[in-house]
């Protein structure tokens, strides 16, 4: 039977088989006998035009969505693309691609801008409003599968613009060394060596935290990290300071594999209790993360006078715009040129600007002297 019931479904479905031997199967979203006779007919309709005369087939978000996922096996955030996904299917897992428009494109931003709720074990759930950054990770995702469904799946003609939030531009978070040693010895011992090394490198959390022996040559005074365990895609080198040697010479006998061991593994979360209790007693601000000292690393950099085109190959970013979050702690190229032009010059018991033009008496005695 073409169109049947299933005993876990109240739906009628369908079950044809085309021309070319493929098998479709689905719901018809309905236990009406006659509406369901009428998709089954309407749909066996669609696959002959498609089969005989050429008509583009109708695809599914969920069809385009299990591509991008194939499609994009090796992406450092593949995990998150899956996340977002998960978001997304409730409201648009039973769409079609060309029922997509601009109208559902704003519900969607909508609904992702609703706070919501997470539980806890303990005490009362934690409220979450989802920031605009996030909102925009979550239709950079539907951007991105419509782009590719339009331009190189070619399973639509057209597709709808997904419009940004706009983002508010934040400062870059940092810490003087002064605040950096107290939190050092605010911390646990097991997450000590940890930040100190972060302070030296730069290296995002999970590149310090999983960093291996095998990545490293004491020797040469340099490690590296890998190109699948970069952000960026690129192998990154990591030329290491005399400090950064030390905190890891005396990690040595620690383990045979893991450079920052805890208990035989790698340390996976280090914003903790006592990461909160230690930047809290320090006097840091609320919600200081772990990656701000990838930030404090490189403001100190520019602010020691490090050129932007270094910091940039030394912190393994993909692009110079990332780096010019720190330029304005760096001023050593600009000395050259404020003296350039004088401001305000003695002349005769007054202060006289570097614009005015000089008096007759002033001329001569400048020519006098």
């Amino acid at each position: 039977m073409s169109l049947f019931r299933r005993k876990d479904s109240p739906n009628w479905w369908v079950d044809i088989r085309t021309a070319t031997g493929r098998r479709i199967q689905s719901s018809t979203g309905t236990s009406d006998r006659r509406r369901a006779q009428e998709y089954h007919d309407r749909l066996k309709a669609e696959i002959w035009d498609q089969t005989r005369l050429g008509v583009r087939p109708r695809r599914s978000w969920r069809e385009a969505a299990v591509r991008w996922i194939d499609e994009k096996q090796g992406k450092a955030t593949l995990d998150d693309d899956r996340s977002h996904l998960r978001w997304l299917d409730p409201h648009l897992g039973s769409k079609w691609l060309d029922e997509i428009d601009i109208d559902m494109i704003a519900e969607i931003t909508r609904a992702r801008r609703r706070s919501y709720e997470i539980p806890r074990r303990k005490g009362p759930a934690r409220r979450v409003a989802p920031s605009a950054a996030t909102v925009n990770r979550t239709l950079e995702i539907v951007r991105g599968i419509l782009r590719k469904a339009r331009d190189e799946w070619q399973w639509v003609d057209r597709c709808p613009a997904v419009p940004m939030l706009r983002t508010p531009v934040k400062r870059v978070r940092w810490i003087t060394r002064d605040q950096a040693a107290m939190l050092i010895d605010a911390l646990p011992s097991h997450q000590r060596p940890i930040v100190r090394f972060a302070l030296e490198t730069g290296l995002r959390r999970s590149n310090v935290t999983h960093l291996e022996w095998s990545q490293v040559d004491l020797h040469r005074r340099v490690a590296w990290v890998h190109p699948d365990q970069a952000k960026a895609g690129k192998a990154i080198p990591v030329p290491l300071s005399s400090a950064a040697v030390a905190v890891l010479q005396a990690q040595q006998a620690k383990h045979e594999r893991w450079i920052f061991p805890y208990r035989g593994n790698p340390v996976r979360q280090v914003t903790t209790k006592a990461w909160r209790t230690a930047t809290a007693k320090v006097g840091l601000v609320p919600g200081f993360r772990f990656h701000d000292l990838r930030h404090t690393w490189a403001s100190w950099h520019a602010q020691d006078g490090t050129p932007l085109h270094v910091l940039q190959e030394l912190g393994g970013w993909a692009s110079a715009e990332m780096v010019r979050r720190y330029a304005h702690l760096s001023t050593e190229h600009l000395h050259q040129y404020v003296d350039r032009r004088s401001g305000l010059q003695q002349v005769g018991g007054r202060q006289k600007s570097g614009d005015e033009i000089p008096t007759e008496k002033e001329k001569a005695t400048a020519r006098v002297a």
